[in-house]
Parts: C-alpha cells; sequence; structure tokens
C-alpha cells in the first residue's frame, strides 16, 4: 500500500527541480503524489516558467491524484481555517483538502499552516 500525503506546491516544485533533502526525495519516491486543484493551479500560473520544467510539472500532474473538486466538506475546513488561524484562502483550501481527505501535507512553509487542529504537516527539509 502506498503511502498518501498532500504535496504543496513548493514541494512538488523543489522535488521537479531537485532540490528535495534525500530523505524527502526518498518519502516522495515511496508515495503516491497527490495535489489540490490550488496546488495545481499555482505550479503553472507563473509567466516565467521555461518549457522543461513545464514539461516536468504537467508529467508530475499526470501521474498525481488531483484533488479538483472542492465539496462541501472542505469548503467549511477552509472557512473554519480561515476565520481561526487568518491563513491566506489558497492555503486555506490545500489544508483543508488534506483534512478532508485525511492526508499528510508535506509543505516547507510551516507559517502559513502551524497550529492547524487535525493537520498533520511535514517540513521536507526537516525530516
Amino acid at each position: 500500500m502506498l503511502l498518501m500525503y498532500l504535496l504543496d506546491t513548493n514541494t512538488v516544485i523543489d522535488f521537479c527541480n531537485g532540490k528535495l533533502p534525500p530523505n524527502a526525495k526518498n518519502l516522495l519516491s515511496a508515495c503516491e503524489p497527490s495535489i489540490s486543484v490550488i496546488t495545481h493551479i499555482e505550479l503553472f500560473a507563473s509567466s516565467k516558467i521555461d518549457e522543461k520544467e513545464r514539461l516536468q510539472l504537467e508529467q508530475f500532474v499526470q501521474i498525481s491524484i488531483v484533488y479538483d473538486h472542492i465539496n462541501a466538506t472542505i469548503i467549511k475546513h477552509a472557512i473554519t481555517i480561515r476565520q481561526l488561524y487568518k491563513t491566506p484562502l489558497p492555503d486555506a483550501i490545500i489544508a483543508a483538502t488534506a483534512l478532508t481527505y485525511n492526508l499528510k501535507l508535506v509543505s516547507r512553509n510551516k507559517a502559513d499552516f502551524k497550529n492547524i487542529e487535525g493537520l498533520q504537516l511535514i517540513d521536507p527539509y526537516e525530516m
């Protein structure tokens, strides 16, 4: 059985660019990658992506589970997260997706996700 993690945008980019430390690379190699619809959008939102990086990201998305439906449970979690923690909306939706599907979130962006009750956060640079 593959381990299930929700990967934040910075984790996907660092993985595709070969910047993750060995323990994080091993973790991602042993899991079935999954991303939220927000991460999918953020990966391609920059106008500065070169063709090689765009192709790497497209390949990564193709092998990933993409949680591309923001259902009522995600909405409820995201509202609560915004109200309680003042988390930016994209990060609140990412966290809400992880909570809804009981996934551990892998992100180096600890500031926006810290203290969210029930969220299991893994910093790939602290493994």
